[in-house]
């Protein structure tokens, strides 16, 4: 009889713990976690911010719609500064500690360039927001890293056809001191002469450089038809600055690292007719309604200055056609560093704000030139240069 009436018990407290877990709420689902990196403040804050802020704007809108297939993301974003020593560091602790699936970002050539050594050897995925082609290439050697942002090999093609059709042969350069500049410098030089382009004076300058007029003053002696700056941050505008103090008539184009309203602000009433590539965030507005491009560009816009009251910049659209296209990877490969990898490779027709993206085993950057328009700064804005 005790042992019949141990069964009842025994049957009695199954029931109740299966009613119990029957009735106790799901667990939650583990959320996809993802890094960025950015250099939210410090002199290449006008690149950075914008990249968080859209990063964060766009977790925040997928989780108000229920995840990534129910999935919620989860977002680990570290401000490198501008500082590559501190970028590889918030790399380092992403990928070891936080364990992140991909990482988007950071905004500058030098920090990326850091931070793929990192990605590439742990094999995670890094879609950089920096410009300079040797991030993604050679891609046999880069298989884990991606990049939204226009290559500088096709911004140099887009400024020397702008300058050929307006009867310019002769020009002056002006880079920068840094990874980026001594990108723009390769492709400058290397490319010049197959544009018909003859490069009669080359001078550099330093992030932080306060004075350009030595430089300047040497360039002006060698009488080029047009000035050709390439760098970032504050610098590049105080060239614009320098180049009106000293009387320097000829059209000055700067690299698509000045492509923001920021850059206006710096330069001033300098900025007025200066050329440079862009993307086409820059003047989606005047694009015909059958571009691609228009409504993403619009929609982007809209939310961002909805957020944040201001209008959104080419370099926030890096991290918002990032997030995009790894939102899709999310969707088809799960929690997989490889998978996501493979995802990314073959995205295929995708628009986007900084163009629209044709990805492959050998070209992990996917636009084409077309991706860039020439604009001229009129007005304290952008328009499309005649």
């Amino acid at each position: 009889m005790k042992s019949r009436g141990m069964i009842v018990v025994m049957v009695g407290v199954l029931a109740l713990i299966s009613l119990t877990w029957l009735s106790a709420p799901a667990a939650a689902a583990e959320p996809f976690v993802i890094g960025g990196i950015f250099s939210a403040t410090g002199p290449q804050s006008y690149l950075g911010d914008p990249e968080k802020k859209t990063m964060e704007m766009l977790a925040a809108e997928i989780n108000a719609k229920g995840g990534i297939k129910g999935t919620p993301l989860k977002v680990i974003i570290e401000d490198d500064e501008g500082d590559s020593t501190k970028a590889r560091l918030h790399a380092e602790k992403l990928v070891h500690k936080d364990k992140v699936l991909a990482i988007v970002g950071p905004s500058l050539t030098p920090t990326s360039m850091t931070v793929l050594e990192v990605t590439q050897k742990a094999k995670v995925p890094l879609i950089s927001c920096a410009a300079a082609v040797q991030i993604t290439s050679p891609a046999d050697q880069r298989q884990y890293v991606f990049k939204t942002a226009q290559t500088d090999q096709m911004a140099v093609a887009r400024i020397f056809s702008y300058l050929k059709g307006k009867g310019i042969t002769k020009v002056a350069i002006l880079t920068m001191t840094n990874s980026f500049g001594d990108a723009g410098m390769k492709q400058l030089t290397g490319q010049a002469p197959g544009a018909g382009m003859e490069v009669v004076a080359k001078e550099t300058f330093g992030e932080k450089d306060t004075d350009m007029t030595p430089q300047l003053t040497s360039i002006k002696g060698k009488n080029p038809q047009a000035v050709i700056c390439w760098g970032t941050g504050p610098a590049p505008a105080l060239v614009a600055k320098n180049m009106k103090q000293l009387g320097m008539k000829m059209p000055l184009a700067q690299s698509h690292g000045a492509a923001s309203q920021k850059f206006i602000e710096l330069a001033g009433d300098a900025a007025d007719g200066i050329l440079m590539p862009a993307g086409k965030l820059t003047i989606y507005k005047l694009l015909p309604d059958n571009d691609p491009q228009k409504a993403v560009c619009k929609a982007y816009d809209e939310k961002y200055q909805a957020k944040y009251n201001k209008p959104a910049s080419s370099f926030g659209g890096y991290a918002y056609d990032a997030m995009g296209m790894l939102v899709l990877a999310l969707e088809k490969a799960g929690a997989d560093r490889e998978k996501i990898r493979e995802a990314l490779e073959q995205t295929k027709n995708y628009a986007g704000v900084s163009g629209v993206f044709n990805m492959s085993p050998e070209d992990h950057n996917g636009l084409a030139p077309d991706a860039f328009v020439i604009v001229k700064i009129a007005g304290n804005a952008f328009a499309l240069a005649d």
